[in-house]
């Protein structure tokens, strides 16, 4: 089972934008059972909180299908604290849940995860993802 960690841009976008790739990525490849995301307790916190922010009301947040996708994620304790130093700590998070699940972690934001604080964990935007999946269930 291909394993991801979902940054919380990604719900996010997938919520406000019913077309591109973070929604594709959600509801084809998540909703549908062909990647189990990943969460920890505060993880599942965030995603919560911020669909719930004033500034997404008018996109009719929170998305439906929000709950559904944290019931049917892998459910992991809260990781251990990541070590390498961030542009912003609060994403640290991901990184260590990504690490800890040997999965790999989505992102629009990119810039957010350098290289140098990666640790090995594989790090890619959506639409890499996508190409990804989609490239490894072509036949041949």
């Amino acid at each position: 089972m291909r394993l991801a960690v979902l940054d919380t841009n990604i719900v996010v976008s997938a919520g406000i934008q019913r077309k591109g790739a973070p929604a594709a990525l959600v509801m084809d490849w998540v909703l549908e059972g062909q990647v189990l995301a990943v969460t920890c307790p505060s993880i599942v916190d965030e995603y919560r909180e911020v669909v719930r922010r004033t500034k997404f009301l008018r996109y009719r947040f929170p998305p439906l299908w929000l709950e559904f996708l944290i019931a049917e994620s892998l459910h992991l304790p809260n990781p251990e604290e990541w070590t390498h130093p961030l542009p912003d700590p609060k994403d640290a998070p991901f990184l260590a849940l990504a690490r800890a699940a040997g999965a790999w972690l989505v992102t629009g934001n990119l810039r957010h995860f350098p290289k140098a604080a990666r640790s090995g964990v594989t790090v890619l935007s959506p639409a890499e993802y996508l190409a990804h999946l989609q490239s490894s269930t072509e036949p041949r």
